[in-house]
């Protein structure tokens, strides 16, 4: 299929003059609400968003911000920087298996782009081996919003987060196992051009703290290994894909986007949240407000900055 000028414009307005993405994330609603305390309110997880919003994006290409906490954000980040919309409630149906996603009720693709959204975002969990039915209903979920985005001219972003029905834990070694098929598998899936996906946002393929030369302690990877996991993620699709950061440390991050250039990926920029801002949220419930905005001003610029150098120098132009 063609893109469209008006989509296309779009992207543009999402990438920065190098032709890919370095986007900020903090559409995070229960997890920014745990990191900031349970008993934070409405208006003070709107003001830290603000906050990082103001203080970040003058650095970044994008920002990637929910209907539910991020509109004053809007206001707040640089002209410039374009605007990612996340369109999903936060986390997924915990009364049945198969962690379904569900939308935002009070909204729609239409009234988000009337809103200013540049591009549309989906998260969705997906376990490539479940064979229980439920990826059925996963896939008729993302064409429908497919069709959304199609209909609006608006670019769609799908985030891919996996995990195993099987393994309850997906940060230790049985799913470290496992990895690189669930994460490859599922973006080779929603590749396909029925979904109607513009960039993949998704997970490294292998867990890092398992790699030979990047943990302390038992390996199930050597680096020849993973670097080879790396290029078959890259050689799964020919839509421009984006890496996560799931939470690791800035530094973890930025030597993984090393590592992966080295492997011969090509990867099109990264979708950064935690990694760059986490440490305002702590002190942000702990000292306050002019605690988080010193530390953004330094920590956080820092945490922007040296990702960026990182990526001039390992993340492929989109070709848009």
């Amino acid at each position: 299929m063609t893109m469209s000028e008006l989509k296309t414009k779009r992207l543009n307005k999402l990438m920065n003059e190098n032709g890919y993405f370095s986007a900020l994330a903090i559409d995070q609603r229960g997890a920014l609400k745990r990191m900031m305390g349970e008993d934070s309110t409405q208006e003070q997880i709107e003001s830290f968003k603000s906050l990082v919003s103001g203080k970040l994006t003058p650095h970044a290409s994008a920002i990637l911000l929910d209907p539910e906490y991020g509109w004053p954000a809007v206001g707040t980040k640089d002209e410039k920087c374009g605007l990612l919309v996340a369109y999903e409630k936060t986390g997924y149906d915990t009364t049945e298996k198969g962690r379904m996603p569900s939308l935002l009720p009070e909204w729609s693709v239409k009234r988000l782009v009337e809103k200013g959204a540049d591009g549309i975002k989906i998260l969705i969990y997906h376990d490539i081996d479940d064979n229980s039915g439920v990826n059925d209903s996963k896939d008729i979920f993302i064409e429908r919003i497919a069709s959304e985005c199609v209909a609006e001219d608006v670019p769609f972003f799908l985030e891919i987060l996996t995990y195993s029905e099987e393994i309850e834990d997906t940060k230790g070694k049985e799913y470290a196992k496992s990895k690189p098929h669930k994460v490859i598998g599922s973006m080779k899936h929603f590749a396909d051009e029925r979904f109607g996906v513009d960039v993949l946002k998704v997970e490294v393929p292998v867990n890092m703290n398992y790699v030979e030369g990047y943990n302390e302690g038992e390996i199930l990877h050597k680096k020849e290994e993973a670097a080879k996991i790396f290029k078959e993620q890259s050689d799964a699709t020919n839509i421009p894909y984006i890496f996560l950061s799931a939470g690791v440390s800035s530094e973890l991050f930025q030597e993984t986007l090393k590592f992966a250039k080295q492997a011969e990926a090509e990867f099109h920029g990264v979708l950064c949240g935690r990694a760059t801002w986490s440490g305002a949220a702590h002190l942000y419930k702990e000292k306050g407000e002019k605690a988080a905005s010193d530390w953004l001003d330094s920590e956080g610029k820092r945490n922007i900055s040296s990702l960026n150098n990182v990526l001039a120098s390992t993340a492929s132009d989109c070709g848009f």
